[in-house]
């Protein structure tokens, strides 16, 4: 045969040489029969070679879209996976338009962005593991201007000089949180890691027993403060504090008093902390500095949707905490980012630890987070055009309203196949935030008839783009609190294309 080199996971010589596993041989009970050998060996023949494909028409028309390497990975795979079937005792399909639909399904795997956008149909607003908050329309046009070209990340335009890349963010922050300056980081654990470093190696750090936190990836306070070389003083008990618990423990070596804010979890009942306004009278009478590690990083007060015990970075700062840390991307709405506010001479020493650099922010990042924060200057467009925002203080009717129209399009053409309704249910905001909270909202609610629940659920998750759905019971909801409006059109389709 032409075209076979040495590409080929088969030839002539090999087929008729192959040692046939002993499983292969048994057929009807006869063991290594001749027939049952030249069966097997006939259809591995007809397997076709890579360069078959390569040099075919099909090929060339991949060639032209992905990747030689992704191709000829792509061939070989499905030309393996057939030759295991047959060795198997199968009787697959060989015609070429059947090794070519796989081959060219194989090909677009591989040939796939790993991080993909997905419909998010789960009700989770700030999903950590969907990637937290949605970036608004006008911070993705900033992240495209700045990333798609060069810009002044470390250069002083009106100076004509090396600049620093955090002068960018610094009025904006202390515009917004009344700080009087502020740096960013690339994440809150590394804004909290980055303070303790600078205040307090080798010295105490006080910290009340009850918010010795973990957040999701085993991100814990005591482990953050062992690597940043603070040592711990836990003080209080697990429900209850007072403030000379905090005072007893102070001592020539205290660096730090430290809260942090309760923000993925409660304590209710027989309880006392201590606010912030006596943490700060107690270290402005010792002269040691008071950090609050506020965590979500909320900008707005949300009491008037009924979203409470989230205290405000701006009402932190106004109590007299020295230094705040907060998360870019959770309440804020903006990119994954660790933001420090706080007092001018502290935020200075800040700026000055080494480890500054291996935590620094790039040009995407501080192009989406001042585009965010720029919205706040407006509550009320904030609360519009920031999508977590707008989804966690949407009206229960607005949402409502969303399901239905999804409802109507199912509907359509899939009442003969599934149980369709509509059912209230409620919404959570995810991320380590607002943990007592619960977001009245409506789920369309899919319930299967020729396939099992479990099974409509895969689908939709290996779908293109993938829904991440919730299964509840015998029904799969499609919560429309999170399912943004740009969307309703393809999760329609994804729905479609699962039940065909």
């Amino acid at each position: 045969m032409q075209g076979r080199d040495a590409l080929a996971p088969l030839n002539e010589q090999c087929i008729a040489s192959y040692p046939l596993p002993r499983s292969c041989l048994v057929e009807n009970g006869m063991r290594g029969s001749y027939n049952n050998r030249m069966k097997l060996r006939e259809q591995l023949s007809q397997l076709p070679q890579v360069n078959e494909y390569l040099t075919g028409p099909r090929g060339e028309r991949w060639l032209k879209v992905y990747a030689r390497s992704v191709v000829v990975r792509s061939i070989r795979e499905v030309i393996e996976e057939r030759r295991r079937e047959i060795l198997g005792g199968g009787a697959p399909d060989l015609s070429p338009d059947s090794l070519a639909g796989d081959i060219e399904q194989a090909i677009r795997r591989h040939g796939a962005y790993r991080l993909r956008k997905v419909v998010n149909a789960s009700g989770v607003v700030i999903h950590t593991n969907l990637g937290r908050a949605v970036l608004s329309d006008r911070a993705i046009e900033n992240v495209v201007a700045v990333a798609g070209s060069y810009s002044n990340l470390e250069y002083d335009i009106a100076g004509g000089r090396r600049g620093k890349r955090y002068s960018h963010i610094r009025d904006i922050i202390r515009e917004l949180t009344g700080a009087e300056d502020g740096i960013v980081v690339n994440n809150n654990a590394a804004a909290v890691l980055l303070c303790l470093d600078t205040f307090a190696r080798g010295r105490e750090v006080v910290v009340s027993r009850g918010e010795l936190v973990e957040i999701g990836g085993s991100f814990r306070i005591p482990a953050v403060m062992a690597a940043s070389g603070a040592i711990l003083r836990e003080v209080g008990t697990t429900n209850k504090t007072h403030l000379p618990d905090y005072e007893n423990a102070l001592c020539g070596n205290t660096g730090l008093l430290m809260k942090v804010h309760q923000s993925n979890y409660t304590i209710r009942g027989f309880t006392e902390e201590v606010p912030v306004e006596g943490l700060v009278k107690l270290g402005r009478k010792y002269r040691i500095p008071v950090m609050d590690d506020l965590g979500s990083g909320c900008l707005i007060s949300l009491e008037k949707y009924g979203i409470t015990g989230e205290p405000t970075v701006q009402d932190v700062i106004r109590q007299g905490a020295d230094l705040v840390t907060f998360s870019g991307d959770k309440l804020l709405g903006g990119p994954q980012a660790g933001i420090i506010a706080g007092r001018e001479k502290l935020i200075a020493r800040i700026q000055k630890n080494p480890m500054l650099r291996a935590m620094r922010c790039d040009k995407m990042t501080f192009a989406a987070l001042e585009a965010t924060l720029m919205q706040y200057r407006d509550g009320d467009r904030a609360l519009r055009d920031i999508p977590a925002l707008r989804m966690l203080t949407a009206p229960a009717e607005t949402i409502r309203k969303r399901a239905r129209k999804i409802l109507s399009a199912l509907k359509k053409s899939l009442s003969s196949q599934a149980d369709l309704g509509i059912v209230p249910d409620q919404s959570r905001a995810g991320g380590g935030s607002l943990p007592e909270t619960d977001f009245p909202t409506y789920a369309v609610s899919i319930k299967p008839g020729g396939m099992s629940v479990n099974a409509l659920e895969r689908k939709l998750r290996l779908g293109d783009p993938p829904v991440i759905a919730r299964i509840q019971g015998d029904a799969l909801l499609i919560d429309a609190r999170s399912v943004l409006d740009r969307e309703v059109r393809t999760l329609i389709e994804c729905i479609f294309a699962a039940f065909t």
